[in-house]
């Protein structure tokens, strides 16, 4: 079973996204395990702040690194206890390295993943230095990382055996294979003036896959070019790449 461990000031808010869907399945099949730890569980004074002014002033407020590093402690001790091995602490911010599903992949290997869920208007520096990976969403900022996390929940947790109804359907998605996925149609055959491609109707299983196949080139080329700059093109591509220029 594959673990994540979500330290947040809104346990409430990740464990809403994931009794349902998929992952809520996942969940209830032991395919993985998610546990939320919030940082205000680990407070001393009444009001169980978690977050102070910034040292050298300036606007917004810091989380504090005490409670939040004994949270994320205590879901290595958790983790310790039932792997003797430390969960992968990742942070999510914007500061980070920009996730792709490579990096999506990659995580996916891992046993268990500690999720750090920022607020504010950023988490103390010196628990920066404790973690092992910062990913972005992009070039945007919310509110807090919590989306993120449920991103990277969603992201990974769809690559282990047993979450997808249908394993075959990860490696022919888009990015799987450095490209944008093929369009896909089903019933009706005709829509509002507008049919189902003939090769998909004609049961010739070799020609819809090398449909499929330049319509993904051919997508991936007009929407995200980027993606094709870096690549060592096939034979086929090359042509595909000649036609549609």
């Amino acid at each position: 079973m594959s673990r994540y461990y979500v330290v947040t000031v809104f346990p409430e808010m990740v464990e809403r996204f994931c009794r349902e869907g998929l992952i809520g399945r996942a969940r209830r099949a032991s395919k993985i395990a998610i546990e939320t730890i919030t940082p205000r569980r680990f407070t001393s004074d009444r009001h169980r702040s978690i977050d102070d002014t910034p040292y050298g002033g300036g606007s917004g407020m810091v989380m504090r690194p005490g409670p939040l590093m004994q949270a994320i402690e205590h879901a290595d001790g958790l983790e310790s206890a039932r792997s003797k091995s430390r969960p992968m602490r990742i942070m999510l911010t914007p500061q980070g390295e920009r996730l792709t599903q490579a990096i999506v992949r990659e995580l996916a290997q891992r046993d268990a993943l500690t999720l750090i869920c920022g607020r504010y208007e950023g988490v103390d520096e010196r628990v920066r230095r404790r973690v092992d990976l910062e990913i972005s969403l992009g070039d945007f900022v919310l509110m807090g990382g919590e989306l993120g996390a449920l991103v990277l929940i969603e992201a990974t947790s769809r690559l282990k055996p047993g979450v997808l109804g249908n394993a075959q359907s990860v490696e022919e998605e888009s990015h799987s294979g450095g490209l944008l996925e093929y369009p896909h149609y089903t019933r009706p055959a005709e829509f509002r003036n507008e049919s189902v491609p003939e090769i998909l109707l004609s049961g010739n299983h070799a020609k819809i896959a090398e449909w499929r196949r330049k319509q993904s080139f051919a997508r991936t080329l007009r929407r995200r070019p980027d993606l094709i700059q870096g690549r060592d093109l096939s034979t086929e591509e090359l042509a595909w790449a000649e036609e549609l220029s």
